[in-house]
């Protein structure tokens, strides 16, 4: 694996595609990235992706490796926590975390792409095409083919070593299904829900009309509405409701008569603050939430995929781009072990890498669930008030699944998931069965006492789970 006579290329420039290209160059290789769309940096593009998305510590930890974490910080507006709206226009807030300086970030995903754009293309060993869609791959003799969206120009190029960072309708991904050349598992699930964005404005002095310190839900049962903050002052506001079941769903709300009862009935505080409401719901997409699966994610030594394109995953734990961050930094780690080959790289890295990405998949359906059904209910407060507590007194010893999953870089999502599983189970066993009270002032000692019973109990299902090949 000589760093200055192989070639690589890299077949999509989003997030994770430019991470990857920066990291790489930095490591001396030899680079060329493709990317489908326009230069973001020069042409205003969406194609129906999220406009601000939630960066919390593994994907810092990318950035990190990278030298552009202080950068990114700039585009970040940190959010301390959830603030629930009930139907009412009454609110209340649950912090993320009870320790301090534990919060995620808000930032455009137009903003921080082109921050590594920009950063890639510093080097040398770097060029990046756009307006080049990948319509194949010839896996086994690392042949690419493109067409030029701009000339309708259609032709190949060939690669020692392809990366396949091109999200969740990866040409790759397809190459590796339609080509048959190894037995490749792949699934792709639908959530029943899709997603539609809509718009907060600022205000009449550039501000936010809502606190810019939270991440807003409106929870409702069988859909909900979020919202966050924007460096503008203005809040991207997303809808994720059923395509076809309830009163209201994406196929029925058709007329202004049908949006605006809809909204007056749910959401009546942000009704008021969205003007356009009528333009921006009938003319903005309706996107589906889907979960990819596949394996394995590489074909011998020549291709590779990462991020979106090995494992898309629905949005409601905020770590598709923190998940696909981390997976630039796992690669990297190998890399540095300075394997014999590219397919011993490869193999190592899914082995490492392909329980996580499984693991907070299946965690951010759970959290779909959890924020339109659970944020509200009683039992689960008064769970969180005890989490917030124990974080709060004691820092070290007891980490909620929220904060395994999204403050613990160090640790593997499928660890996470299991221990903060376990836990959750403990701790609510102990609410319902009364073993444990919470109060608004609980004393140290009170609290220590909870400790020791959910520690206690959480070991105990762990091995449970264990023994049951859980």
């Amino acid at each position: 694996m000589n760093h200055k006579k192989e070639n690589i290329l890299i077949i999509g420039a989003g997030l994770c595609g430019s991470l990857l290209a920066l990291r790489l160059a930095q490591r001396g290789f030899l680079l060329k990235v493709f990317e489908s769309r326009p230069d973001l940096r020069k042409v205003s593009i969406s194609a129906g992706r999220s406009i601000n998305l939630a960066l919390s510590d593994r994907g810092l930890k990318g950035l990190r490796l990278c030298g552009v974490e202080e950068k990114a910080r700039k585009l970040c507006i940190p959010m301390i926590g959830r603030l629930m709206h009930d139907k009412e226009s009454n609110t209340f807030s649950s912090n993320y975390s009870g320790r301090e300086g534990e919060y995620i970030n808000s930032i455009s995903r137009g903003d921080l792409n082109a921050l590594l754009l920009d950063e890639a293309e510093k080097h040398e060993n770097v060029t990046i095409h756009f307006n080049h869609k990948c319509k194949k791959v010839d896996i086994e003799n690392g042949t690419v083919f493109f067409i030029n969206s701009e000339t309708d120009e259609e032709f190949s190029v060939t690669s020692e070593v392809i990366f396949g960072t091109d999200g969740a309708g990866s040409s790759l991904r397809k190459s590796y299904f339609s080509e048959r050349k190894f037995l490749f598992s792949y699934s792709q699930n639908y959530l029943t829900h899709g997603y539609k964005e809509l718009e907060i404005p600022a205000d009449s002095k550039g501000n936010h009309q809502i606190s810019k310190d939270h991440l807003h839900i409106w929870p409702r049962g069988d859909f909900m509405l979020i919202a966050l903050p924007n460096m503008d002052g203005s809040f991207t506001v997303t809808l994720f409701l059923s395509f076809d079941e309830g009163e209201y769903n994406f196929n029925n709300l058709t007329s202004e008569e049908k949006i605006t009862a809809f909204f007056k009935q749910e959401f009546p505080d942000a009704l008021a603050l969205i003007p356009n409401i009528k333009d921006e719901f009938l003319n903005n997409i309706t996107a589906p939430l889907g979960t990819v699966k596949c394996s394995p994610w590489f074909y011998k030594g020549k291709t590779v995929l990462l991020g979106d394109a090995a494992h898309a995953i629905v949005p409601f734990y905020g770590q598709g781009m923190n998940a696909s961050f981390e997976d630039v930094v796992v690669l990297d780690e190998i890399l540095n072990k300075k394997l014999e080959s590219w397919e011993a790289v490869f193999k190592k890295y899914q082995k490492a890498r392909k329980k996580d990405t499984d693991a907070i998949a299946d965690l951010a359906i759970d959290n779909f669930f959890e924020m339109r059904d659970h944020v509200a209910n009683e039992l689960f407060k008064q769970k969180r008030k005890i989490e917030m507590d124990l974080e709060k007194a004691f820092p070290n010893q007891y980490f909620s699944k929220y904060s395994l999953v999204t403050f613990n870089e160090h640790i593997g999502y499928e660890e996470a998931m299991k221990k903060g599983r376990a836990q959750d189970k403990a701790l609510l066993n102990l609410i319902s069965d009364e073993a444990v009270h919470t109060h608004v002032n609980m004393t140290k000692i009170e609290l220590k006492v909870i400790l020791d019973a959910v520690i206690e109990q959480t070991n105990e299902i762990l091995q449970e789970d264990k023994i049951a090949g859980l």
